[in-house]
């Protein structure tokens, strides 16, 4: 028995520990096809064991004219109300194109503010979700900031769903672990241990006997929250790829392009000002069809 990074060093001896551990912390490793994220694993040597490597991204994003649409901004803070399709930081598969590189042609000096992967993101919206995402524009509000995201205290997130069928309830709390799906390192699942807490509020807002319009506050902010906690109530969200049901899709009229998902309201706490500011953004047009019937 020896441990996974030990092995996977032996068979790729051109590759440093370091970014051996970095990908199978990162769920690109997978041992007789279930993903395995911790190094010192133990294998024997004869199971299947597979590692993916991910195409390089550039260390270090360029500036990019792309749209904006800017809800508010100071010399502090920027609050955009992001476009569905738009990728929020270069990752595999998006090096170029996303709200990042539209930052920093936006914002010059905006490319040391917290690392320059990743300047001013305090948090995200998966590409398909749409709607409000503050970033910060100097490190005493990226600091603040982060540490308020981070403690899940005086930020109030609201977001818009579109889903399929409706929950027994009127409103209600799912409360339970997220972690990484066993498989499919793309997924997340709901676990009993080596997840963490994700805490969601909701309630219907609206409902036409097939379509329900529910308004979701997280208290945290997990990978796929949303998406998994409708799914795990019967209710998936419309359009949802990953957790969702294709087959109900496409008998809707028009057919979603995307998950109909949209963060709708934030309220926080000015990170150097001490003021409480709220900010809301309009529901997108790809979502009003569904919205009129709901």
């Amino acid at each position: 028995m020896e441990r996974l990074d030990k092995l996977l060093l032996s068979r790729h001896p051109d590759m440093t520990r370091s970014r051996i551990e970095g990908l199978i912390k990162a769920g690109f490793v997978t041992v007789n096809g279930v993903i395995v994220d911790k190094a010192g694993t133990k294998v024997c040597g004869d199971e299947e064991i597979a590692m993916e490597i991910p195409p390089p991204i550039p260390a270090i994003p360029e500036p990019e004219p792309i749209p904006l649409s800017v809800v508010y901004e100071d010399e502090d803070i920027i609050v955009i109300d992001k476009q569905p399709g738009l990728v929020v930081h270069p990752a595999p598969g998006h090096p170029t194109g996303t709200l990042v590189n539209a930052l920093l042609h936006h914002i010059p000096n905006l490319q040391d503010i917290g690392g320059r992967e990743r300047p001013g993101i305090v948090h995200r919206l998966d590409q398909e979700t749409s709607g409000l995402l503050i970033v910060a524009k100097t490190e005493q509000a990226m600091t603040a900031l982060g540490k308020a995201f981070a403690s899940h205290q005086n930020v109030e997130k609201t977001y818009v769903a579109i889903c399929h069928g409706r929950p027994r309830l009127d409103a209600g709390r799912v409360e339970c672990m997220i972690g990484r799906h066993p498989v499919d390192r793309k997924r997340r699942a709901i676990v009993e241990r080596n997840g963490k807490l994700a805490i969601t509020d909701w309630r219907v807002a609206g409902w036409d006997g097939k379509v329900s319009r529910i308004e979701c506050r997280i208290a945290t902010g997990r990978t796929h929250q949303i998406r998994l906690h409708m799914a795990s109530l019967g209710c998936p969200v419309i359009g949802d790829k990953m957790y969702g049901k294709s087959a109900r899709d496409k008998q809707l009229s028009p057919v979603p392009q995307r998950q109909m998902l949209h963060a709708w309201r934030l309220a926080l706490w000015h990170p150097t000002r001490n003021v409480k500011m709220a900010f809301e953004a309009p529901i997108p047009a790809d979502m009003t069809p569904y919205l009129q019937t709901s």
